[in-house]
């Protein structure tokens, strides 16, 4: 028996990775138990939320072209198809960057009293910027932070430059604090590419981080609750020849992504175990995936994607397969798992 019928994801965003959001929400809503609920699509782009799609229970996939798509009831989050009020029981939230991973989206549904997929709204604000998130971690002994410096918009003054190249050295990483996919983030090997790389992060957002470069392997896991336990799926080393895992090998198959991770079991363990502690001191819910460099032994935490990416070629699913579980009881096993609070 489901506790839920009507379940609405919601896809595409207010950032710049709204279009792979839309790839993310199209493959969830595909992948999602058709036997057993209702599955609507919701478009929300700049407080324009409206219905692209949707699937009865054992029926087809029904698609609205763009200009005829019902708009989405935010009083009561419902839609009206042909003169008849579907009211939403469950959000699925796939929207990458905000208003989907900072919080914003999870305020509203929880304002309504309407159950999510995802962390809670100040879990969510929390693990959403780089630094504020890595500062909750600084201190645990299970996994270690790169040494950053936090700049607002408005304290780029003379001197900053030397300051932070003569604190963290070079190379080092300047990235937007709130930011995914990439976007924004430099790698700054010459001290005449600091100021550029600033540039580029604040065109993303108002405040960013410079941080340490830490040589090492690429790491990721993604973590769970099953409505029982905290589960850690199976790890996956990333391989490119770019300067960093950025969009291009994200996106475009400028990388390879080994899973299971070619690591001994008790290495794999520790880092399995480390992201399910991260989990369970960030308060998360639902699904998470977290990023590591693997610098010799020591694990150092990069950051924590609260929406991660479920396209076909996504980490997520590429683990999920891993594990031997199948998409549509995973999806499931978040839906009706519930939160581990």
């Amino acid at each position: 028996m489901s506790k839920y019928k009507t379940i609405a994801v919601i896809y595409g965003s207010d950032s710049s990775e709204w279009e792979i959001s839309c790839r993310s929400g199209e493959f969830t809503a595909s992948r999602i138990d058709g036997s057993r609920y209702d599955v609507y699509e919701i478009f929300a782009r700049f407080g324009q939320w409206t219905l692209a799609a949707y699937r009865k229970r054992n029926s087809v996939r029904m698609i609205f072209p763009e200009g005829k798509r019902p708009c989405i009831d935010k009083t009561d989050f419902s839609v009206t198809i042909d003169g008849r009020k579907v009211k939403f029981d469950y959000a699925y939230i796939m929207q990458h960057g905000t208003p989907g991973e900072n919080g914003l989206m999870q305020g509203y549904l929880e304002m309504l009293g309407i159950p999510f997929s995802s962390c809670s709204s100040f879990v969510s604000a929390v693990t959403f910027d780089k630094f504020t998130c890595k500062n909750y971690l600084r201190n645990v002994d299970y996994v270690k932070c790169a040494d950053d410096v936090f700049i607002r918009q408005g304290e780029v003054t003379p001197g900053l430059k030397e300051k932070v190249i003569g604190r963290l050295g070079l190379p080092l990483f300047v990235k937007p604090t709130d930011g995914g996919s990439s976007f924004g983030v430099v790698k700054v090997k010459r001290e005449e590419e600091f100021d550029e790389a600033v540039r580029t992060a604040f065109s993303e957002g108002k405040m960013i981080l410079a941080e340490q470069f830490i040589p090492g392997r690429e790491i990721t896991d993604a973590v769970y609750f099953d409505g029982k336990e905290i589960v850690a799926l199976p790890v996956i080393e990333i391989v490119t020849d770019h300067e960093f895992f950025d969009y291009d090998a994200k996106y475009n198959g400028c990388s390879e992504e080994i899973c299971p991770a070619p690591l001994s079991a008790e290495l794999t363990g520790k880092i399995q175990e480390a992201s399910k502690k991260i989990y369970a001191r960030l308060g998360c819910s639902g699904l998470v995936r977290v990023d590591y460099i693997l610098s010799g032994e020591e694990l150092y935490f990069l950051e924590i994607n609260t929406i991660p990416g479920m396209t076909s070629a996504s980490l997520v699913p590429k683990m999920v397969r891993t594990a031997g579980l199948d998409i549509t009881d995973f999806l499931t096993s978040i839906i009706e798992g519930g939160s581990n609070e």
